[in-house]
């Protein structure tokens, strides 16, 4: 395999002395940062998950600042989910749209107070959209990137590390909430959050500097708690149905059609760019959706490219992820059906690597 030939346009993290000492196998580009993606192996890391605590450098979820007075104005013209009860202290997962209701991003806005608003986006360049609204609506805002890089801290045995670092009151926040904790006399704001469904929580570590340091005193701290440095794993992603922006939706989809549905306030969200696109598809319904789907047959290779769903002979739909789950003894998928053909315990056919293999529509998601 071809190596990844650094330069200051791949810029590191603040931890990356960290994860390359805890022996990363594997990265992904994300957001021109390096993402890391296996440690041991991509099962084993699944395994730990399930069952310890990781520390994972997620720097690459850059963060887009709005402050100013019109920073609350703005960040509503961006999204269909009404923000209007969002207090400070509050986390929301926000589609981000465009003029048409396609899908630009599905961040995490982080209310730091009325004036002032992290959006921790995933792999896209939100920044460039946030700017051109701002400046073309002439808002007095200020849009930047800080110097802000979350390190998340998941697994059962989150709650424990993160107290012996922070402190009893750690455990109090709620999920999707946050709070600010000290260390090293700096505040950091806290959340109960993170990419996976095993519990845990995101550090925003506003400055570099600290970044070693941080890392440092969380593994010194869960030594006894089999603590490893770890990364989103594909496998636990897909058992949760936690969806990938640029590989299970595009701005070619809708948020309706990304099973996003639940966040879109049309008829409320009142100023967001894409509301009258998407009152339309609210009103008719998608003709396609985000699907849970178990394929048959052996451990099926990484999805690099979409999986064509087959149905009689027609393409009815495509998987974007896939995966062996050790734990639910199927390959696990995420897959977008046409809604003709999305009805739980339907059986299509997908056009694997390796062939045609047998795939079944699922009720949920396994985890």
């Amino acid at each position: 395999m071809a190596m990844i030939s650094p330069s200051r346009r791949l810029r590191r993290t603040p931890f990356s002395a960290g994860v390359e000492a805890a022996g990363v196998k594997a990265y992904t580009v994300y957001n021109r940062m390096l993402l890391p993606t296996v440690f041991e192996s991509v099962e084993a890391d699944y395994r730990h998950l399930k069952d310890h605590v990781q520390v994972w450098d997620v720097s690459v979820e850059r963060q887009v600042e709005l402050r100013g007075p019109d920073a609350g104005r703005l960040m509503q013209m961006l999204t269909p989910r009404d923000l209007r009860s969002m207090l400070p202290g509050q986390c929301y997962y926000v589609p981000i749209v465009d003029e048409t209701g396609g899908m630009l991003n599905d961040p995490v806005a982080v209310k730091l107070s009325e004036d002032r608003w992290w959006i921790s986006i995933a792999d896209s360049d939100l920044l460039l959209w946030v700017k051109g609204i701002a400046n073309g609506y002439r808002l007095d805002v200020l849009v930047d990137e800080p110097d802000v890089s979350p390190l998340a801290v998941q697994g059962p045995k989150s709650d424990e590390l993160m107290e012996r670092v922070f402190g009893e009151r750690v455990r109090d926040i709620r999920f999707f909430r946050f709070d600010m904790f000290q260390f090293m006399g700096r505040d950091l704001a806290i959340a109960r959050s993170g990419y996976s469904k095993q519990g845990g929580f995101e550090i925003y570590l506003d400055g570099s500097d600290l970044g070693m340091p941080l890392w440092n005193t969380l593994f010194e701290a869960g030594e006894d708690l089999n603590v490893r440095a770890g990364c989103p794993n594909a496998i636990e992603r897909i058992e949760g149905g936690l969806m990938s922006y640029g590989n299970d939706m595009t701005d070619d989809n809708t948020p309706h059609e990304c099973g996003l549905g639940r966040f879109c306030d049309t008829q409320t969200a009142i100023g967001c760019i894409g509301r009258d696109a998407l009152l339309r598809v609210s009103k008719e319904g998608p003709v396609q959706q985000i699907r849970p789907i178990a394929i048959d047959g052996a451990a099926v290779p990484p999805c690099d490219r979409p999986w064509p769903l087959m149905a009689n002979g027609k393409r009815v739909g495509q998987v974007t992820s896939a995966a062996w789950s050790p734990d639910f003894k199927t390959n696990v998928s995420i897959g977008m059906v046409r809604m003709t053909h999305w009805d739980p315990g339907t059986v299509l056919e997908v056009d694997a690597p390796d062939g045609l293999r047998r795939a079944t529509v699922q009720e949920s998601f396994w985890l």
